[in-house]
C-alpha cells in the first residue's frame, strides 16, 4: 500500500515550521493560465476543403443543360410490424409507371406486391431464366451477377434498400433474366408478378394506354448523362450536310438560398467591466461561441435535408459495398463515379479505422499525402479526411463522400456572403443588441452559408459501409 502524503517535505509532527509553506506561497505568486478549452472543436476539415464562393444576393442558381431524367430512382416503403408496403406514388420510379399519376390504379397495384424474405446466399432469380416478376427491394444487399468475357462469373453490381429491378416485364412478357441475383444480406422483397400486372392492365384503360405509350414512344435524343443531345457531324468529306443543332437549358434552374446558424452571445457587464486580466472575458466566450456555431455549419453542409451533401447527391452516384465493410475495391469503385479530377474523400474516423484493417488484411499499405503541411492518409492518390459530421448509425454502419470541387472543375463548393454588416469572420457577424434591464449585455451571432453540387458526377457517396463485421 502507497500513502501519500500532503503535507509540505521536512515538516514533522509537533515540530515547528521554519520556513513559508508553498499553500502561502501560492497567494503571492501569479497562476499561469490556459484559454477555456472545449472538446467539441474538431478539425472541420469540409470547411477548409470547400472553394468558397460569394453569393452577393443571398442566392446562387446552378444553370445546367436541359435533362430528361425524371424521378431520383429509388422507392420508398412503410413498415408496419413486419409487414412492408410501397407507397403507391412511388411506383412512378419504375421507368414503365413514370409520369402515371391515376391514384386509384397506384393503390391497386402497390395492394398487389407480395412480400418475400431471404437469407444471405439464396438466389432471387436466375440468368437466362424467363423474367416474370417485377422485385423492389425494402431492406438488404443483392449482388447481380454475370458472365464475363470470357466465361467466368463476375459482379455486374449491387442493389440495395429503395433499388428495384425488372422493370421490362411490364412492357414485355417475353423478356429473359440477364444476370444471376443473389441475396447479400437477410433481404426483404417487395415482388410483383406479371399475371397480376396483366389482371389489373386488363380493368384499367388509362394504364393500358400509358404502357402502350412508353412501349411505343420514340425517348427522346440524349447523351449518358440525361442531357439533351448536341448534334455533331465527324468524319465525313466533300461538302456533306451538317446537322442544326443548339444547346437547351432547364427552363427551372435550382437555386440555393444561404442558410444561417444563430444565437445570442449573453454576458454580464459585471464580468465584461471588472474580470479581464490576463484574459477578455467577452472575447473568449465569443471565441467558444464561434467554433460551436461553425461545427453546426459542418453539420448541415453535410446533414441538410435541402442542400447538405448526404442527401443531395444524385441517386445514380450511390453505390453501396460489395460485402459490407469498406475494401479497396470499393473505393475504386466510388473513384470510377468520380472519376474527374477527385479532390478529396470524406468519412467518419471510425470508417476510416475500418478501411485500414481491410487495406491490413490485404498487406496492402496505403502512401499518405501533404495537405497544407500536414500528412493525411490517401487511397489512388486522393487524401482520405476525418469528419465526424458523417453520423455512424446504431447498426454500426456509415458513408464515405468523395468530391470534386471549385466552380472551374463543375464540381462542389460552399456559398456565403463577406462583407455583411458587423462581420467578424468572412461570412459570420458580431451584432450589438443592447444592455437589458439585469445588466446583460448581448450580442447576436450569425453564420450564413450553404453549398451546390454543380453536376451531379461532382459527389458520389458509398452508403451502408460496415464498421463492426468481422472478416
Amino acid at each position: 500500500m502507497t500513502v501519500t502524503d500532503s503535507r509540505d517535505p521536512g515538516v514533522e509532527d509537533n515540530q515547528p515550521q521554519s520556513s513559508l509553506n508553498t499553500a502561502a506561497a501560492r497567494n503571492l505568486a501569479t497562476t499561469t493560465k490556459s484559454v477555456p478549452q472545449m472538446q467539441g472543436i474538431t478539425s472541420r476539415w469540409l470547411l477548409k476543403t470547400l472553394p468558397w464562393v460569394q453569393v452577393s444576393g443571398g442566392t446562387y442558381r446552378v444553370n445546367r443543360r436541359l435533362s430528361y431524367a425524371v424521378g431520383d430512382g429509388r422507392v420508398t416503403f412503410t413498415t408496419t410490424g413486419s409487414q412492408v408496403r410501397v407507397i403507391p406514388p412511388e411506383l412512378g420510379e419504375l421507368p414503365t409507371l413514370r409520369g402515371f399519376d391515376d391514384e386509384e390504379v397506384l393503390e391497386a397495384l402497390a395492394g398487389r406486391f407480395t412480400q418475400q424474405e431471404f437469407e444471405p446466399g439464396d438466389v432471387i432469380v436466375e440468368f437466362g431464366h424467363r423474367a416474370d416478376q417485377v422485385f423492389l427491394i425494402a431492406h438488404g444487399k443483392i449482388s447481380k451477377l454475370g458472365t464475363g468475357q470470357y466465361g467466368d462469373s463476375t459482379v455486374l453490381g449491387v442493389a440495395a434498400d429503395g433499388d428495384f429491378f425488372g422493370d421490362q416485364v411490364l412492357r414485355d412478357a417475353d423478356s429473359i433474366w440477364e444476370f444471376t441475383a443473389k441475396a447479400v444480406t437477410g433481404c426483404t422483397v417487395l415482388s410483383l408478378p406479371r399475371q397480376a400486372f396483366d389482371e389489373l392492365l386488363a380493368a384499367s384503360p388509362g394504364l393500358a394506354a400509358h404502357v402502350d405509350g412508353v412501349r411505343g414512344g420514340v425517348p427522346p435524343a440524349s447523351n449518358p448523362h440525361g442531357e439533351a443531345a448536341i448534334e455533331v457531324a465527324s468524319g465525313h468529306e466533300g461538302e456533306a450536310s451538317l446537322p442544326d443543332t443548339f444547346v437547351d437549358y432547364e427552363g427551372s434552374p435550382r437555386e440555393y438560398q444561404l442558410s444561417v446558424a444563430q444565437t445570442v452571445l449573453r454576458v454580464h457587464s459585471r464580468v465584461a467591466d471588472l474580470y479581464n486580466e490576463p484574459m477578455d472575458q467577452v472575447e473568449q466566450q465569443l471565441r467558444l461561441t464561434i467554433e460551436a456555431l461553425r461545427e453546426r455549419q459542418e453539420h448541415e453542409l453535410v446533414n441538410n435535408r435541402e442542400f447538405g451533401l448526404l442527401h443531395n447527391a444524385d441517386f445514380s452516384q450511390r453505390i453501396h459495398t460489395r460485402g459490407g465493410p469498406p475494401t479497396p475495391d470499393d473505393l475504386d469503385e466510388l473513384l470510377a463515379l468520380v472519376w474527374k479530377d477527385p479532390t478529396v474523400f470524406l468519412a467518419h474516423p471510425r470508417t476510416i479505422a475500418a478501411f485500414g484493417r481491410e487495406c491490413s488484411r490485404r498487406g496492402l499499405y496505403p502512401q499518405s499525402v501533404d495537405l497544407g503541411g500536414q500528412h493525411v492518409p490517401a487511397w489512388r492518390g486522393v487524401p482520405i479526411l476525418p469528419c465526424n459530421k458523417i453520423g455512424v448509425s446504431d447498426t454500426r454502419t456509415s458513408s464515405i463522400l468523395l468530391m470534386r470541387t471549385g466552380e472551374e472543375r463543375q464540381g462542389v463548393v460552399g456559398l456565403h456572403q463577406v462583407g455583411i454588416p458587423d462581420e467578424y469572420q468572412p461570412g459570420l457577424s458580431v451584432r450589438f443588441m443592447g444592455i437589458d434591464e439585469k445588466a446583460v449585455i448581448n450580442y447576436l451571432v450569425s453564420a450564413y452559408y450553404s453549398a451546390a453540387v454543380l453536376v451531379p458526377d461532382a459527389l458520389g457517396v458509398l452508403e451502408n459501409v460496415e464498421l463492426g463485421r468481422e472478416g
